[in-house]
């Protein structure tokens, strides 16, 4: 096959999904990689070092989608990237499906066969811990006096006592704030729904850690004396509730800070709206908000490395084996399908935009073999079918 790296166009993007280490193994094999001018550039990895892996540098987008059989990248595909699009070509990035039916639809008219990424992961995205790592160190900067936050120092100093910081939801996020918040010496208390979760976190932490269940009525009980709260929580959507409604920040002083890391319109915070690393904070009802969509782009070049290595298993799946092989032996792969050939197989987004959709199984005809298992995505649940 033909591999294309395309550069990412979305603003304050600087990642990319492929080093030369990995054109190296794809070249390796025998594929043929072709890299878009400056796709790694801000993470890096100069054109040269792509070249000298085997890869041919390209200058435009349209040479990728023109050539290329799998085209890959971080971030969704774009309004003017649409008419791009070649029946049957394969892609493989973060499309975030069930929040983008003007994507969805162009990738079912293209015909194309669409993989979103963050559905893909096995052990959890290398994305959602450099978001937790760096998100928590986001917010400890927007708690600066000189950026407008109140200047409580992390771990206090001698006679001032340290941050008091709520982490909601324990998952990849939540985990990955926690220990850099708790290394660097604040008072952290995790909550989550998970009583099995909470527990690993007291015995990891030797009990240095508080834990609560996670209700409103707890959070709400937390944020008076809350200076720094993350939102980890991987929000149901379409779930019309709020973990964090605007009244109750009124409870926290003002200069606190709210990290929401997670990130979705509609989500567990209602006083979000997505932020840029340009502009990343505004205050409502006295409470800085950072709410940038991108937090890992902010260390492209470790997140890179990471992201990378997690998704080279996958390209080379799709590569050596084909879109069919590749979801047999790889349960994440096959959930996380999203369009093929103008078929919707993407569960989430069925049920929140009132599409039908076919199981990968049904659709890539494999149902009755010996299948790589693996648990759905999310918990939202679609009984609307396309019947062959």
């Amino acid at each position: 096959m033909i591999f294309g790296l395309l550069k990412d166009r979305k603003n304050g993007e600087y990642r990319t999904i492929a080093t030369p280490t990995e054109i190296l193994t794809i070249a390796g094999a025998g594929h043929t990689a072709l890299v878009q001018s400056g796709a790694g550039e801000k993470a890096g990895f100069e054109d040269e070092a792509y070249k000298a892996a085997g890869a041919k540098i390209v200058e435009t987008a349209e040479e990728i989608y023109g050539q290329c059989d799998l085209v890959t990248k971080v971030k969704e595909i774009e309004p003017p990237e649409y008419d791009l699009l070649r029946e049957g070509q394969i892609l493989l990035t973060c499309i975030h499906p069930a929040a983008h039916p003007e994507e969805v639809q162009a990738l079912l008219d293209k015909k194309v066969i669409a993989f979103t990424a963050e559905d893909s992961h096995r052990y959890g995205s290398p994305n959602c811990e450099a978001a937790g790592k760096q998100g928590a160190l986001s917010g400890l900067h927007a708690m600066l006096t000189t950026n407008g936050g109140k200047g409580k120092f992390v771990s206090g100093l001698a006679g001032a006592p340290g941050m008091n910081v709520v982490i909601l939801g324990a998952g990849v996020v939540g985990r990955s704030a926690l220990g850099v918040l708790h290394a660097l010496g604040a008072k952290v208390t995790v909550m989550d729904i998970s009583l099995g979760v909470l527990r690993e976190i007291e015995a990891q932490y030797h009990n240095a850690v508080d834990t609560m269940y996670c209700t409103k009525e707890n959070i709400r009980r937390l944020l008076p004396a809350t200076d720094m709260i993350l939102n980890c929580v991987k929000w149901p959507k379409g779930n019309p509730e709020f973990l964090v409604d605007r009244e109750m920040l009124q409870l926290m002083e003002k200069g606190s800070v709210l990290v929401d890391i997670s990130n979705d319109p509609g989500g567990a915070i209602e006083s979000f709206h997505e932020t840029t690393h340009e502009d990343p904070t505004y205050v409502e009802n006295g409470v800085i908000h950072y709410c940038v969509s991108n937090i890992p782009g902010a260390i492209a070049g470790s997140t890179t490395v990471a992201y990378a290595a997690a998704m080279l298993p996958h390209f080379m799946k799709i590569l050596n084996d084909g879109v069919t092989e590749a979801c047999v032996k790889d349960g994440f792969l096959r959930r996380s399908l999203t369009v093929y050939k103008g078929l919707l197989t993407h569960e989430e987004t069925s049920a929140l935009q009132q599409r039908p959709w076919i199981r990968p199984e049904d659709v890539l005809g494999i149902a009755e073999r010996d299948l790589d298992p693996a648990p759905p995505a999310t918990i939202t649940r679609s009984n609307n079918f396309i019947v062959l």
